[in-house]
């Protein structure tokens, strides 16, 4: 047995050499032919090339699968970085669009509080509305002005488009406001066009009811509320809201003040009309009495 592995080993290693001689010449022989710069030397490798490397397509396949591989998770972390990137650009326009609705929203209160018309013989104080107490039993706002700007209980505040309420109570730098929806609250009210005259009543709720309506026959959804002046709380004229209907038939004034949104309001200075002492005065005027004897 030992006498046949010695002879084994004996033919091995000298087939090895030989082999690696073979393979050597054969590598030195391929880079001296590829390096040759020759035309038949040229024709001789495309033609090589032509018959060699199609037939390797099979070997060639995993080591392309490879490089797409890997490009394909590069674009893939790129991508994966670029919406990260306009995730957090996302996040800041929306920022700033809110922001800019923001201040789009208060400069539209803002004009629409300079355009109203009201009124020549009232003047104004503009105020912002400092915080909202609303509750389910009692509606209100406060005012950041107050005593120190000449403001007296009763007068009537607005937002750019219709009535909000009545100043009630007044301290040095700030008011509170009640508003139309609150229980406390009644104003009187013409409704137009039918000229019908009605009070509305505060019950805690967005659309306060119409009582005391005269004829309800003439009053349509649609017909618009103003204040009336009567009891010379409120100056005429004030738009209130419209008339609308709720599901169980009741006329409600839907107001045109947006209560969702109450940030600056206009207090009216109203010191009440003069009241009439002596009728006569107005029809005629007093005549001298003449003395006896001229």
């Amino acid at each position: 047995m030992a006498k046949d592995r010695s002879s084994s080993s004996d033919y091995v290693a000298p087939i090895r050499r030989l082999l690696t001689a073979v393979l050597a010449l054969a590598l030195i022989a391929t880079f001296i032919v590829w390096r040759i710069d020759s035309p038949r030397v040229e024709r001789f490798r495309a033609q090589v090339t032509d018959r060699i490397v199609p037939n390797f397509d099979w070997a060639m396949a995993p080591v392309t699968g490879t490089i797409n591989l890997v490009r394909n998770f590069r674009s893939y972390q790129r991508i994966a970085e670029q919406n990260a990137e306009l995730r957090r650009e996302l996040r800041k326009m929306q920022a700033w669009k809110e922001a800019a609705v923001q201040l789009e929203q208060e400069n539209a209160r803002l004009l629409d509080l300079n355009n109203v018309r009201l009124d020549p013989r009232l003047t104004v104080i503009s105020g912002m509305v400092l915080a909202d107490s609303g509750s389910p039993f009692r509606q209100s706002v406060l005012l950041n002005v107050g005593a120190r700007d000449g403001l007296v209980d009763g007068w009537a505040t607005m937002d750019g488009i219709g009535l909000v309420g009545r100043i009630s109570g007044v301290a040095e730098n700030t008011a509170r406001v009640i508003l139309l929806t609150d229980a406390s609250s009644r104003i009187p009210a013409t409704i137009q066009p039918s000229g019908q005259r009605a009070i509305v009543a505060g019950d805690n709720s967005p659309n306060p009811p119409v009582d005391f309506l005269e004829n309800p026959d003439l009053v349509r959804p649609g017909d618009r509320v103003f204040s009336s002046g009567d009891g010379g709380v409120f100056p005429a004229g004030l738009l209130i809201g419209e008339i609308a209907k709720d599901p169980g038939g009741r006329l409600r004034v839907r107001l045109a003040a947006d209560y969702e949104r109450l940030e600056f309001l206009r207090v009216l200075r109203h010191y009440g009309n003069e009241p009439v002492s002596d009728a006569a005065h107005i029809i005629t005027p007093e005549q001298p009495v003449a003395k006896v004897g001229e």
